[in-house]
């Protein structure tokens, strides 16, 4: 099985939920414009000092923090290579802020941040939220 790199950004994806931990719940703010531009340039925007983890031409992959959260930042060359990615990485759960060619991947209150700056269209992966101390998780969304 050829290893893709959707595969290995969902791996990336995958590490910071497990530095995040899991949340809950819904966020609606008025959204600006959505940001448009490199993966340094959205940086700038939202005052990160990107981390690289990917830099190929299909992709190009930073770590970026907020005070203590730490979230993904990437860009993409196609809408297709970012979709596909943005398909696999859901299945690890989280929540996805989607512009056009880019994507920040983080706990719910970094991504809700984020909009604030960014714009763009809130995802919600997988909810793993069940895995808790054996009772039913509440959420409502």
């Amino acid at each position: 099985m050829k290893v893709t790199r959707p595969m290995l950004a969902a791996a990336g994806v995958a590490a910071v939920f497990a530095l995040a931990g899991c949340g809950s719940g819904d966020q609606e703010a008025a959204v600006p414009k959505t940001a448009t531009g490199s993966l340094e340039h959205l940086a700038a925007e939202v005052k990160c000092k990107p981390n690289m983890q990917t830099d190929a031409d299909e992709i190009r992959q930073a770590l970026c923090k907020t005070g203590k959260e730490k979230y993904v930042l990437a860009t993409f060359a196609t809408d297709r290579g970012q979709r596909e990615w943005i398909n696999t990485a859901k299945d690890y759960g989280g929540y996805y802020l989607v512009g056009r060619k880019w994507v920040a991947v983080g706990h719910e209150d970094v991504v809700a941040g984020l909009r604030d700056t960014l714009g763009g269209n809130l995802e919600v992966g997988t909810d793993h939220s069940g895995h808790s101390d054996g009772h039913s998780a509440d959420h409502d969304g």
